[in-house]
């Protein structure tokens, strides 16, 4: 090194570069929930409101509305037609779940294997899924029709089920069942290839057949989905209206008009908005009353997810 180099100034070394503190994970604010709650508002709080309003109001949809106080929630405790609604409507609902639920376990455990066939099987069992309800409910009324339905094609004496009214409900539960079991047959199926595979081995080992595999693991299981469907079923059961008006009408009579056939025809054929709001309260107050019944007491609040099968 020559005498100039060693009198020339040296850089100063680079300070070394301060690490940047490791992010520890925070909760979302809840402002990212704001979006929801602000269509939620919209399009679910703001309608409640105004049907709160409408059911104090003697309104035939025309002229303007006039303030009747508690005259409809009166009329409402007293009118023998509505609760007469509610109780077809609640034996919609059990008979659906009755109907419904076997049905689509059994369905959901034979098509969540994986041979071939059962999967074209599935893609068969769900077809009702993509029709719609009103669609659904023309054909029906076709195929049951007693003097051009299926029965007389046959050359079979035709039975009036959708007039006769010891036949009606039941016809329409059918129905509903047909369209409605392909999607708990989905929720059944997805909860079983949920299943650890092990478990079915180590009952194999221990000598245990199909059937006691079935009840002794796969029900068990199950349990968090069947409360899950139970739910959409059951609450769900109040909503129906297009198949139920489409088919009958709530005909013959009155024997299958359940709360939102009954409230149709309070409002648009008769011309009563303001009782058939107050109607449109109970049928909210019924639905909510059950989704919080059935999520205490079943367990639904405590679910957890269960280990992936494999």
């Amino acid at each position: 090194m020559t005498a100039t180099e060693a009198l020339r100034p040296t850089a100063p070394a680079p300070a070394p570069r301060r690490r940047r503190p490791a992010r520890h994970w925070t909760e979302p604010s809840t402002w990212f929930a704001a979006p929801a709650l602000l269509f939620f508002a919209a399009l679910v709080i703001a309608p409640i409101v105004v049907v709160i309003v409408l059911s104090m109001m003697d309104w035939n949809g025309i002229s303007a509305p006039r303030l009747n106080a508690a005259e409809n929630w009166s009329e409402l405790a007293t009118d023998s037609g509505m609760w007469h609604s509610v109780w077809v409507s609640l034996q919609v609902m059990i008979l659906c779940w009755v109907v419904q639920t076997p049905i689509s376990i059994l369905l959901g455990v034979y098509v969540a294997g994986k041979q071939k066939h059962r999967a074209v099987l599935a893609a068969l069992f769900f077809l009702p899924l993509v029709l719609s309800s009103t669609g659904i409910g023309i054909v029906w009324r076709n195929l049951v029709d007693p003097e051009f339905g299926v029965l007389p094609a046959l050359g079979l004496p035709g039975l009036n089920l959708l007039g006769d009214a010891n036949f009606a409900l039941h016809t329409l539960i059918f129905v509903v069942s047909w369209q409605f079991i392909p999607f708990h047959t989905l929720i059944y199926q997805a909860g079983v290839r949920q299943i650890p595979a092990q478990l079915y081995e180590a009952a194999e080992l221990d000598g245990a057949g199909p059937v006691q595999q079935f009840f002794r693991i796969t029900l068990p299981q199950l349990r968090n989905t069947i409360v899950t469907s139970s739910t959409l079923m059951l609450v769900g059961s109040l909503t129906y209206f297009d198949l139920f008006y489409v088919l009958s009408e709530g005909g013959p009579g009155d024997a299958t008009r359940i709360l939102p056939v009954n409230m149709y025809v309070t409002g648009f054929q008769q011309y009563q908005l303001g009782y058939a709001s107050a109607i449109a309260l109970l049928l909210v107050a019924l639905g909510t009353a059950l989704s919080l019944g059935l999520t205490k007491y079943s367990g639904f609040a405590r679910m957890r997810s269960e280990q992936e099968g494999a």
